[in-house]
């Protein structure tokens, strides 16, 4: 866990998209940043380290995709790499979080906050993927 006033980011990685958010140990909280492209899983590395220069966490947490009965799958695997790459270069720590139904979980959330008003815009694939980032650190922050 990360010393109370210290700041965590989040990853939601995917193949075509890596959803990031941003939690405060000291507030419990969490929010959405954005999403940043990846090809065939590899990121964006210019642009995670921007947002890794500009937030300045303390610890980065990757979520793992187990399947429903907690077995690795493919994607486990891949996301694994991806936040052991993470960690070595940017040398900061990693955790790894369960993230099984996390994006369900942010498809409902981002769907109730346009029934309750919010009807800026459509619920697009990258807002989906930047709040189960957020949803990931929850489960992080709760550890």
């Amino acid at each position: 866990m990360v010393a109370e006033s210290g700041l965590a980011l989040g990853f939601d990685f995917g193949r075509r998209r890596i959803g990031i958010a941003v939690a405060s140990h000291a507030s419990g909280a969490a929010t959405p940043l954005t999403c940043i492209p990846a090809s065939d899983g590899k990121p964006d590395w210019a642009a995670v380290g921007a947002l890794i220069e500009e937030w300045q966490p303390s610890r980065l947490v990757v979520g793992l995709p187990y399947n429903i009965d907690g077995t690795d799958s493919d994607m486990t695997r891949s996301a694994r790499r991806f936040g052991n790459r993470l960690g070595s270069r940017f040398g900061l720590p990693v955790d790894f979080v369960d993230e099984r139904l996390s994006s369900e979980e942010a498809e409902r959330r981002l769907r109730d906050q346009r029934r309750g008003g919010d009807r800026r815009r459509r619920v697009r694939p990258g807002d989906v993927d930047a709040m189960a980032a957020a949803i990931i650190l929850e489960s992080w922050l709760g550890s």
